[in-house]
């Protein structure tokens, strides 16, 4: 072994050695900290009350500053008005009778204790909505040596919050969470929030709702139960409804229903499907109503999809009773007076030109000029023979009985005729109207479900 392996194995004994020794001084430093963490809470709490305020002038107003974070919005209840939201509540504030030397206590200048062991604020969610207390009580708090007492507490809070739902799907909504001290008033007890809004740095998205802020105020208030102020800090919770699911769910379907009804007004009258699809329709529409009022609050304001709801009810009521009545038209009978003159004018001439509906092989924008009704056709009694005598002994004029019936079968084919002529101007009249009351309602219902549609975006 040579001069360097020798002195290589010196060094690492001298290491071992140094390390071994720093191991067994370590149990007695630590110790020597407990032992002054020990001291140091026997010097606080020997004569120490949590049951009075920690100030040195019973005149002066302790100051609280309240802090609140929002971690995440468990559920909205629209229906109770009730918002569960779980919080990490932090509260500051000066106790005057836990301070302390760090160099009297080997440089100790902050513990942890037990928050039953110190006085804590009496701060209280005033707008709860359970009887259930803040699950807080279990925590810590962090002591410093200048007095300072910093209490972070988590909890799930349920408030009241009054929801208005008239803008549904598309609401927007204000909730505010205001704490503050239930016994002390503000000459004892003020309370400030830290900052301007709460913070939102470690918030979990939520799924329905879209925080937008969640802005901090105070306010002093004197109730009429006491004459001094009542301090308190409204957190106010700035929440937007995402409306993705309830457009795909409940509001898109409708929007496609109310579409198809008005082509009720398009299929031909002898199919026989022109009411069964109204009443479809409307059945329909009324299933998907029962779902809406399930889960919206009985309030006086009607949720803005609950107000298309009901007019596109309506009008598929209006268009199925036009359908029945325009159907009414269309089996108007050979026997059915003659369509009236200013109907045959407006309706069939120009209504008709103007909607294109026109007979089998007749251009768009040409329909048949309206006809006159039929002048009565001579009966039996208006043949008279000639004037002048006939010498012809064969001449028709002379049978009687021949020309009798042939009047009889001319009038019978021209009543058949102006029938049938009054039963085809009837069912004309009739197609007019389902392609007149097609486009109105069509254009009701695109233009509803715009004005809806609109608001998505």
């Amino acid at each position: 072994m040579g001069p360097r392996s020798h002195h290589l194995s010196l060094s690492f004994s001298v290491s071992g050695l140094g390390f071994l020794l720093l191991l067994s001084l370590l149990p007695e430093c630590l110790g020597a900290e407990g032992r002054l963490a020990h001291k140091l809470f026997r010097d606080l709490f020997a004569n120490y009350t949590s049951a009075l305020r920690p100030v040195a002038d019973t005149d002066q107003a302790l100051n609280v500053t309240l802090e609140v974070t929002l971690s995440q919005i468990i559920d909205m209840d629209e229906r109770n008005q009730v918002l569960t939201l779980y919080l990490w509540i932090r509260q500051e504030w000066t106790d005057a009778y836990l301070r302390w030397d760090p160099d009297a206590y080997g440089g100790l200048d902050a513990i942890r204790i037990p928050s039953s062991l110190v006085w804590r604020p009496d701060i209280v969610l005033y707008n709860k909505a359970d009887a259930q207390p803040l699950a807080s009580a279990s925590t810590n708090v962090v002591l410093r040596h200048d007095g300072a007492v910093r209490w972070d507490a988590p909890a799930i809070t349920r408030s009241s919050c009054r929801v208005d739902v008239s803008a549904f799907p598309f609401d927007a909504q204000r909730c505010g969470l205001t704490f503050g001290s239930w016994t002390h008033g503000g000459h004892q007890l003020d309370v400030r929030p830290r900052g301007t809004a709460a913070s939102l740095a470690d918030f979990v998205e939520n799924v329905e709702w879209h925080v937008l802020g969640m802005p901090a105020r105070r306010r002093v208030l004197t109730y009429g139960c006491c004459s001094e102020p009542y301090p308190d800090v409204t957190f106010t919770l700035l929440l937007r409804r995402r409306a993705a699911a309830y457009v795909c769910n409940l509001l898109l379907p409708c929007v496609l229903i109310s579409l198809l009804a008005p082509l009720a007004f398009h299929l031909p009258a002898d199919s026989g499907e022109k009411v069964s699809l109204g009443v479809t329709v409307l059945l329909a529409l009324t299933v998907f109503q029962l779902l809406l009022a399930e889960s919206m609050p009985p309030a006086e304001s009607v949720p803005l999809i609950g107000k298309y709801y009901m007019a596109t009810m309506t009008m598929v009521t209006f268009s199925t009773a036009l359908t029945i009545l325009i159907m009414n038209l269309h089996y108007c009978g050979p026997s059915a007076r003659p369509v009236p003159a200013w109907a045959r004018a407006l309706l069939l001439g120009r209504l008709a030109r103007g909607l294109c509906v026109r007979e089998r092989g007749e251009p768009c924008g040409q329909s048949r000029p309206p006809e006159s009704p039929p002048s009565p056709q001579p009966s039996d009694e208006g043949v008279h023979p000639p004037a002048v005598p006939c010498h012809e002994p064969r001449c028709l004029c002379h049978q009687e009985a021949l020309l009798h019936h042939v009047a009889t079968i001319a009038n019978t084919f021209h009543s058949h005729r102006a029938a049938q002529r009054r039963h085809e101007d009837w069912k004309r009249l009739a197609r007019v109207m389902d392609r007149f009351f097609l486009g109105i309602f069509f254009s009701m219902a695109l233009v509803m479900s715009l004005l809806v549609l609109v608001q998505a975006l």
